[in-house]
């Protein structure tokens, strides 16, 4: 059995473990609220951009052929799969998550004889998959509040160009979508082509349906220039979805951990509190015996 000195030590050991998580745990709920208040600012704008394109597709009646964003490959033989990790841990599941989700995919597309290229982003990420046996095609990583539209720029631009020139067919962007501080979800998003999403919103324009605006430049313009941008706000949205479901998943697990080390101090007090019990009666049936010998 410890001694009341182990298990004191053990205790102060738990105590300090508790306060380092507290603090974790305050710091990533003031990141967490920065963090929501530009999802909240991101959201309106990346939905109203695709409405806004997909009333254009819509009204216009665009030949989708034309656009190499919005065209269909004809065959599928290779596919980029995108997952979005962070570079920190300790938030639970939050990582784990999304690899297993992006290897899912992976999985299932080389079952079907399709290539698949792995673009990684979040050094928790790129660790784990490097480590059962995959090789990213690109990965990134220190992704901060001030770069995330900078990166999501380089990688837009990455797999528009990849896309365009026909090395892959289909693009997947594999995230962790915010919903509260206690729910995320991983969400398996298909961004290119861009016309899966806007199919998927829109019904074609019923018959006399027109229009009737003018554009300068031309709508066929507007469209083009459109469509990247869409593309990098889409990536730009998903990382802030990431960072904040981070932050949340972060919260969480530090709130449980604080909550698991002062139940472990409570049990631990109560064994500390067993062993002196049984120290102190110890020794009173020592100076009980000592008193009976001598009365003897």
């Amino acid at each position: 059995m410890a001694s009341q000195r182990d298990i004191r030590r053990r205790i102060l050991s738990v105590q300090n473990t508790r306060k380092i998580t507290k603090a974790m745990e305050m710091v990533a709920a003031a990141r967490l609220r920065r963090a929501q208040q530009r999802i909240e600012a991101t959201r309106p704008y990346a939905l109203n951009m695709l409405e806004f394109i997909g009333q254009l597709v819509r009204y216009l009646q665009v030949d989708v052929t034309t656009y190499p964003l919005l065209k269909e490959h004809a065959s599928v033989r290779r596919v980029a799969v995108i997952a979005l990790t962070a570079d920190r841990g300790m938030c639970g599941a939050f990582n784990s998550n999304i690899v297993r989700r992006a290897l899912d995919r992976v999985k299932a597309y080389k079952a079907e004889s399709v290539d698949t290229a792995l673009v990684v982003v979040g050094r928790k990420g790129i660790g784990t998959i490097r480590f059962q046996g995959y090789k990213p095609a690109a990965t990134y990583s220190d992704i901060t509040d001030t770069s995330a539209f900078l990166d999501a720029q380089a990688i837009a631009y990455r797999v528009m160009d990849s896309y365009t020139t026909g090395k892959v067919d289909r693009v997947h962007l594999v995230f962790n979508r915010f919903k509260s501080p206690m729910e995320q979800y991983v969400t398996d998003q298909v961004i290119l082509p861009i016309q899966e999403e806007l199919t998927s919103l829109y019904t074609p324009p019923e018959a006399g349906e027109y229009m009737d605006f003018l554009f300068e430049p031309s709508a066929e313009t507007i469209l083009a220039d459109l469509l990247p941008s869409y593309l990098e706000i889409t990536i730009y949205r998903a990382i802030l979805e990431g960072m904040a479901s981070e932050h949340g998943a972060r919260m969480t697990a530090m709130r449980n951990a604080s909550d698991a080390a002062t139940e472990m101090i409570d049990d631990l007090t109560l064994a500390m509190n067993r062993v002196r019990q049984a120290s102190i009666t110890q020794e009173i049936l020592e100076v009980v015996a000592g008193a009976d010998a001598l009365s003897g």
